[in-house]
């Protein structure tokens, strides 16, 4: 029997949007130096939502230099103790508003109001909360017995969880004593602009927290600045790699957290329908926008035909719309830009001799689509194997032992994540040690907290985010 589920639609009152935004420099709204602005769209509808202050090199200094001042004046000087009140008082007012966050990203990305309601927004504030309970006991945090701040660090932060890596970088950034000068995302600047109005609303002192907008030229400018003192980097790692080279021969530290080319591994003695519920969830959860995606899944040869015949029906059950609608699981792509590059990177997997499978989806002609999509008969010659498609489409692979499955799995330069499936313990125990993954889940897949480090090997970067371990990077000597 098949269910038709009734339009749900999230009411957008609850959001005020503003005609345009300033930069938030030194506790308040500015306009860009420049004068120069960009738009921001939803990416369901091609809406025009609002108009951006796009951040130059002297917007990006001002912000370095309140930056500066509010370190060396009130923030590093402030007891541990006081820093996390602040902290847990953000954390508080983003669950205040919650739903406010929650409708705004979904607005501005494109993602399901499901996600941004349940898991965005949610450990965003678990994040504030965790950081702020650190902030007076960094002494034990293996870090040494009187760790430092480094002093302004400036970060830069992906399109794809905007708030959620807001999160991640401020919150450890303040709970170590440091000020921030952050950039969002050039598609998706909008809930990083409504954290500024909490700093506002949490009495934060003025310059702890600075948000410049801008493209990538503004995100260069916070990289170069001679007043940066550490660079925190979500992206690819391409942009990774530019980073890199610009501090090479400085005295700038970094973080960088960069693409991932995930191996879901099922072996023959997974709980299947489980396993399948696992496979959605690690490739089309936020679009398949994610750089710990399952995208490459491989399957142990002898439970192949039945993996991919559940994974079928299961996703033809995939509700595919209107980001706003609580029944949607599968939202907008968040720009036309990546759209081009999943299609054209989908279309080397048709040219290359791979299968392709799509369910009939009945997608909108306004904003930016794409359907759930598997490739079976992909080998590691693919570029679909090779190349990170950050989009709903995944690539199956068999393997026969579990050796074959390790070597395809490290195949790739990147190293972030990777799943096991089996109910056999001592497999996961095996697996795991032959993995070269930073983050391994086993028997679920793309579960976070705001307790566990989170970071790769190779390619996909450098240190980690979260956890006691994700404290030492914002600290003088923490590795």
């Amino acid at each position: 029997m098949t269910f038709e589920y009734a339009p749900a639609p999230e009411s957008t009152s609850v959001v005020k949007l503003k005609s345009e935004y300033g930069l938030f420099i030194n506790g308040k709204f500015l306009p860009a130096k420049g004068g120069k602005s960009f738009a921001t769209i939803n990416p369901a509808t091609e809406e025009v939502l609002a108009k951006v202050a796009l951040g130059s090199d002297a917007d990006v200094d001002k912000a370095v230099v309140a930056a500066r001042s509010a370190y060396n004046k009130v923030w590093s000087k402030m007891p541990a103790a006081e820093r996390g009140k602040y902290l847990f008082r953000i954390a508080r007012i983003l669950q205040e508003r919650a739903r406010e966050f929650a409708v705004l990203e979904t607005m501005d990305n494109g993602k399901p109001i499901r996600e941004t309601r349940d898991v965005d927004i949610p450990l965003a504030a678990a994040h504030f909360f965790y950081h702020a309970g650190w902030a007076d006991k960094l002494e034990h945090a293996g870090v040494g017995s009187s760790p430092k701040p480094h002093g302004v660090v400036g970060q830069i932060i992906p399109w794809n969880f905007p708030l959620l890596m807001l999160s991640w970088k401020i919150a450890p950034a303040l709970a170590t004593g440091n000020t921030v000068v952050l950039k969002p995302a050039e598609t998706t600047p909008l809930t990083a602009l409504l954290f500024a109005e909490v700093c506002q609303q949490a009495e934060l002192p003025a310059g702890v927290v600075n948000i410049v907008t801008g493209d990538g030229t503004t995100g260069a400018e916070i990289v170069n600045h001679p007043g940066i003192d550490k660079i925190a980097f979500t992206g690819s790692t391409a942009v990774g790699k530019g980073i890199a080279r610009a501090i090479a021969g400085t005295k700038k530290s970094a973080t960088l957290e960069l693409g991932g080319k995930g191996a879901n591994i099922v072996f023959e003695h997974a709980p299947i329908d489980e396993t399948v519920e696992g496979i959605i969830t690690g490739i089309f959860f936020n679009q398949g926008h994610v750089c710990c995606a399952g995208s490459r899944l491989l399957v142990q040869e002898n439970i192949h035909d039945e993996v991919m015949a559940k994974l079928k029906n299961r996703i033809e059950k995939i509700r595919v719309g209107n980001p706003l609608d609580k029944n949607t699981d599968l939202g907008a792509i968040n720009s036309a830009a990546q759209l081009a590059k999943i299609i054209e990177l989908a279309d080397s997997g048709d040219a290359e001799g791979a299968d392709r499978w799509s369910p009939n989806c009945d997608l909108s002609s306004k904003g930016f689509w794409y359907p759930p999509t598997i490739f079976t008969g992909v080998t590691q010659a693919h570029r679909i194997a090779r190349e990170e498609i950050f989009g709903p489409v995944l690539s199956v692979l068999t393997f026969r032992t579990p050796q074959e499955a390790i070597e395809k799995a490290n195949n790739t330069p990147f190293g972030l994540s990777a799943g096991i499936w089996t109910d056999k313990g001592s497999r996961i125990l095996w697996t795991a040690k032959h993995l070269k993954a930073g983050v391994i889940w086993a028997n679920t897949f793309n579960k976070f907290d705001p307790a566990s480090p989170f970071g790769g090997y190779k390619e996909s970067g450098w240190g980690r985010e979260g956890g006691r371990h994700g404290l030492a990077a914002y600290l003088k000597g923490g590795k």
